[in-house]
């Protein structure tokens, strides 16, 4: 029932052979992915210019 599957028998191709549920290499990979995403958004938004007060005079 649940075990270790190495995907002998599964034969990905094209994006899935990188990304899927059934191999650890594939899980890995989602995550670093989720990761990295969430990594880009965060840096993003803190190095994203202030907007500056209008000057009054």
């Amino acid at each position: 029932m649940g075990g270790h599957d190495a995907g002998t028998q599964h034969q990905f191709t094209g994006f899935a052979k990188y990304f899927n549920a059934y191999t650890i290499t594939g899980r890995r990979n989602c995550v670093l992915a989720t990761y990295s995403s969430i990594l880009a958004i965060a840096l993003f938004f803190k190095l994203k210019p202030k907007k500056q007060a209008a000057i009054k005079e």
